[in-house]
């Protein structure tokens, strides 16, 4: 235990951002402003969230263009926008600035993210598109599958950080929490070696969260949305961040 303890105050605390879009989902199914996203972001950030995210998709099926304008300059804590480095994309992220953009290879009819990028295939065009967003000051990120080949195709993009797509984990957790993991921590390994910052999102949730940064603790962020305002149904969304952030600090 204590060689755990010391092990481990090597590393800053991981923060916790909370990807709104799934209550701009509600707002648009019934149309006006409740949920009121900005509200929400807000109340996200005055209940210890450290940063907000949101993944702006061609359709404005949830989070809107019109949102990320309204939100950049009333969020106080990180701002990372996600999404297809796509035309439109890009010269939202130029126009607002965010904190951070995280480079998602989705398709405009994907229903969520479902793979990370090739950043090997793909070195040209994600390597323009970090060196674009860089010029301007904003931390970038690429979505990648847990593959150390991968996070070294992302370090010679230019990126500064990779996220792991974790959707393999959380669907191999219950029946093999280690194995699960372990494509995870190796790709965290090599990232680390390079010099990459590391997060992780999609399907973290109460049930997997703590196992996988008591494993990878260095992890910097983890995006959480969809499990975190299920949890927030039942539970209120006050005390769902307090129990992500929990599951963060006290494994």
């Amino acid at each position: 235990m204590l060689t755990f303890v010391c092990f481990y105050t090597r590393f800053e605390m991981t923060r916790l951002s909370v990807n709104i879009n799934k209550i701009a989902l509600l707002r648009n199914a019934r149309g006006g402003n409740m949920p009121d996203v900005l509200k929400a972001a807000l109340d996200c950030e005055r209940f210890g969230a450290q940063g907000i995210t949101v993944h702006p998709r061609p359709d404005e099926r949830h989070i809107r263009y019109s949102d990320v304008r309204t939100l950049r300059p009333a969020v106080a804590t990180e701002f990372n926008i996600e999404g297809n480095p796509t035309g439109s994309f890009n010269a939202l992220v130029c126009e607002v600035v965010p904190d951070q953009v995280t480079l998602v290879p989705d398709a405009p009819d994907a229903l969520t993210s479902n793979a990370g990028w090739d950043t090997v295939r793909n070195h040209a065009f994600l390597k323009r598109i970090c060196a674009s967003f860089k010029e301007r000051g904003i931390r970038t990120s690429i979505f990648i599958d847990p593959d150390p080949r991968m996070a070294e195709g992302a370090f010679k993009c230019g990126a500064d950080r990779v996220e792991l797509y974790t959707a393999d984990y959380a669907a191999g957790y219950a029946a093999d929490r280690e194995a699960a993991i372990a494509p995870y921590l190796a790709t965290a390994q090599a990232a680390r070696d390079l010099g990459l910052g590391l997060n992780a999102g999609h399907d973290l949730s109460l049930e997997n969260l703590a196992f996988f940064i008591r494993t990878i603790p260095w992890t910097d962020e983890v995006s959480i949305g969809h499990a975190l305002i299920c949890d927030a149904l039942y539970l209120g969304l006050e005390t769902t961040i307090r129990e992500y952030l929990a599951q963060i600090q006290n494994f």
